[in-house]
């Protein structure tokens, strides 16, 4: 696997083989989507159009999108909800704006209820278009006037001042008199014909009067994310993270498969390699205390990354591996007459394949099985055996875990003459063909379990 490209059989693999698993992990980030929804409570955001009528440049109506938010108008906004507990600031981090098609800027108020939250953008809209304008008209406050309005005032004063200079004037018909009213008058006539083209040049006098489009509608939902996007985002997330993980281990596993890196790490030779038919529940490890319990209900006490088993063939094809094993393992050690099988604890098959190997061997060689826990393994010490044969499954152990039971089988005084390796396969359905016989020299075979410290 950790040179092997991740195909989509190897996710089919993860979700049929650790269904179980998944499913509680997707149960567990639903609960914690929840635990994040009930930390944070639902948000309701009302939106209010506001018309802006005539022709705008882009950066004109992205400046007015920019005033629709500034803090003057919120400040206002907040000035008038007169919400206990929430202030401008709180206000700036509930409002948004952007513009939509033909010149409308779209004012997004949240807030805790939908009633909130269209109070907040029937305001802002209100506000926004107050402010606006206040700036086309020239004017910083209620009681000020600057640009363009100064202006016209100053013009009203000044006909004002021309109308008084002009009665004031002397009444007869003397020239100079004349004179004085025809400069008034022209005066008068260049100051309406300034104002008149001022007014018709001026961008804001055909930018003004904005105007808000109704009422807000009332939210009839949540804002995003809701409790259920939270549920079920927590849900998928924890499944991701799980598939993800299962593939990030089994991409640097470096644990040995083929039957020559098993043998190299245990420093033995080959003896060959054997059948064990059954089904896939019967050949689980048995559980032994409330973790290994645990790991059954998840369905991870077995590996999920190894093959699926091959269908197996008949009875005598797998007795005539077992008995090719027993014929090398005579010509490798000739006058052995008995031998110890070492056999990982939490192995069935292995250890059933050890149990087969020894009722084929029917005690030419005796074989001594004896499980071991492989994290840390103690073998006994040598009595009359002339070495150990250790019994395996491919791609469940580790190299540093094969070179220890190899270091237990030296500290007992055991030769590791050979290393079997066993492979599940499928049972036939008919008969009782996924159960070999055991004949008279297996149950003689002995077999027991070392315990004790690491050697």
């Amino acid at each position: 696997m950790s040179e092997d490209t991740i195909r989509l059989v190897t996710v089919g693999r993860i979700l049929r083989r650790r269904r179980r698993l998944l499913a509680v992990l997707v149960l567990l980030g639903a609960l914690v989507g929840y635990g994040v929804s009930v930390l944070f409570p639902p948000r309701y955001t009302a939106t209010a159009s506001v018309l802006l009528p005539g022709q705008w440049e882009e950066r004109e109506l992205r400046t007015q999108v920019e005033i629709a938010t500034s803090s003057s108008v919120v400040d206002r906004a907040a000035d008038t909800l007169r919400w206990s507990g929430v202030g401008s600031k709180e206000l700036r981090e509930r409002v948004s704006a952007r513009i939509s098609d033909g010149n409308i800027v779209k004012i997004s108020g949240t807030a805790d209820t939908p009633e909130r939250a269209q109070r907040l953008s029937d305001e802002m809209a209100q506000q926004f278009v107050a402010y606006a304008a206040q700036i086309a008209g020239g004017t910083s406050g209620p009681g000020g006037a600057t640009g363009p309005e100064a202006l016209r005032q100053q013009v009203t004063r000044t006909n004002q001042r021309i109308t008084d200079l002009a009665d004031a004037a002397d009444p007869g018909q003397t020239v100079e008199s004349v004179q004085a009213r025809t400069e008034l008058e022209k005066l008068r006539s260049a100051l309406q014909e300034a104002m008149q083209k001022l007014e018709e040049t001026d961008p804001a006098s055909s930018k003004a009067g904005l105007v808000v489009m109704g009422a807000a509608p009332r939210p009839a939902g949540e804002a995003p994310p809701t409790r259920w996007q939270l549920v079920g985002g927590g849900a998928l997330l924890f499944f991701v993270l799980a598939v993800a993980g299962h593939l990030a281990a089994a991409r640097v596993n470096r644990r040995p498969r083929s039957e020559p890196e098993i043998a190299a790490a245990l420093g033995s030779a080959l003896l060959g390699t054997v059948d064990v038919p059954g089904r896939r529940r019967a050949l689980r490890p048995k559980a032994r205390g409330v973790r290994d319990r645990l790991r059954r209900l998840l369905g991870v006490d077995t590996r999920w990354d190894l093959p699926a088993p091959r269908s197996s063939g008949d009875e005598a094809g797998r007795r005539i591996r077992y008995r090719r094993v027993c014929a090398r393992l005579r010509d490798r050690v000739p006058n052995a007459r008995r031998l110890l099988v070492v056999v990982p604890d939490d192995d069935e098959v292995a250890r059933r394949a050890a149990g087969q190997l020894a009722a084929e061997a029917e005690g030419d060689p005796l074989l001594r099985v004896v499980e071991v826990q492989v994290s840390r393994p103690l073998v006994p010490d040598r009595g009359t055996e002339s070495g150990a044969l250790v019994v395996l499954s491919a791609g469940a152990r580790t190299a540093e875990e094969l070179a220890g039971v190899a270091e237990a089988c030296a500290d007992g005084g055991h030769e590791v003459v050979g290393v079997v390796v066993a492979g599940a396969v499928r049972a036939p359905s008919s008969g009782s063909a996924g159960r070999p016989p055991e004949p008279a020299a297996a149950v003689a075979a002995e077999h027991e379990h070392a315990t004790g410290g690491s050697a």
